[in-house]
């Protein structure tokens, strides 16, 4: 399904609802955020990510400090990460973007670990006209691999650069994950039923149409009855992955995920 705002927009770039629940408008965008901009990836597409503007909206100075200030501001948290360097091989964020990821995070979570809590209270803002509790867990669980509870800020923006900048087979591998709510291996009727219900639930009335006339079971079924290739019950991420790629109304709902990341 497409989803919108209730004026018609699509929930992308900066007419996604602030912290308060107002919508700004699309000229909106602070200054602040352009300079780690990496000029082939547009603002659009980073700042569609809810988790990517409340890390960048934390950042409290415009300017942010030079290469050797944020270096030495990693060796005063608790938590340290591993190097830029090492961080920039394994993702395809530039060296000022995770400079800047990181500077929000620290700012948000002292730490260097972010719990759960934490995605509740960021999706409640975002999305204050629904209930983004259920959604908030299922999307915790999907970045804790290691179900310890907490996230590392490696983890994190791992997987934002998987979510934002991967490939199609990349970003259907994680959503895979998400919907394998159990970690299986497989996904079942019902897991990918109560994904898509957290999600209707979450962004209350934006959905166009809205959740009223267009119930989320009805997708579930059409979806699941084209995966489940061997018709066994469950579809493993080879189905998944392979009637995504070939149906280009599936490949256009799974975008829905970069609207609520």
């Amino acid at each position: 399904p497409h989803f919108a705002n209730a004026d018609g927009k699509g929930l992308d770039g900066g007419l996604l609802p602030d912290a308060n629940g107002k919508e700004p408008s699309p000229g909106g965008q602070r200054e602040d955020r352009v300079k780690w901009q990496k000029p082939r990836i547009t603002r659009k597409s980073l700042m569609k990510c809810c988790l990517v503007k409340w890390i960048i909206d934390s950042t409290t100075n415009p300017q942010g400090p030079e290469s050797s200030d944020c270096e030495l501001e990693l060796s005063a948290v608790r938590y340290q990460p591993e190097g830029l360097e090492q961080l920039q091989s394994q993702t395809k964020f530039t060296r000022k973007e995770l400079q800047s990821l990181y500077r929000g995070f620290k700012n948000e979570c002292p730490s260097g670990l972010v719990d759960e809590e934490t995605f509740k209270t960021i999706y409640s803002q975002f999305f204050p006209q629904g209930d983004a509790t259920t959604y908030a867990h299922f999307l915790f669980n999907a970045f804790d691999m290691d179900r310890n509870g907490a996230i590392r800020f490696e983890d994190f923006v791992i997987g934002l650069s998987v979510l934002l900048r991967g490939s199609d087979t990349e970003k259907l591998r994680w959503a895979f994950n998400l919907y394998d709510i159990n970690k299986d291996g497989y996904i079942t009727k019902e897991e990918m039923l109560a994904i898509m219900t957290s999600i209707y639930d979450m962004m209350g009335r934006y959905t166009s149409p809205s959740v009223r006339d267009d119930d989320p079971s009805e997708h579930v079924e059409k979806f699941f009855q084209k995966m489940d290739r061997n018709r066994d019950g469950v579809v493993t991420i080879d189905e998944f992955i392979e009637t995504c790629k070939k149906d280009e109304n599936i490949m256009a709902s799974m975008q829905l995920f970069e609207n609520v990341i």
